[in-house]
């Protein structure tokens, strides 16, 4: 019940603030930017940054876990 009462209020009070929320005019924006591309730009990679990180097995080949989601 203390619930129910509780929800009541809640509602009540949501309520009262909706009414003081005045009415507008709906307004519509007709947006001409559809299919817009941009230019790709190239970005300068540094191989040796990037296998820093990289697993190495002795014979120095990349070792890479095969996806867990595989079977």
């Amino acid at each position: 019940m203390e619930i129910q009462k509780e929800a009541e209020h809640i509602l009540n009070k949501f309520s009262e603030v909706l009414e003081q929320i005045p009415d507008l005019e709906e307004t519509r924006y007709i947006v001409d930017n559809l299919n817009r591309t941009r230019e790709d730009l190239k970005e300068n990679k540094n191989p040796e940054k990037i296998l820093r990180n990289a697993h190495v097995d002795k014979q120095g080949s990349i070792v890479a876990e095969k996806g867990k989601w595989t079977k």
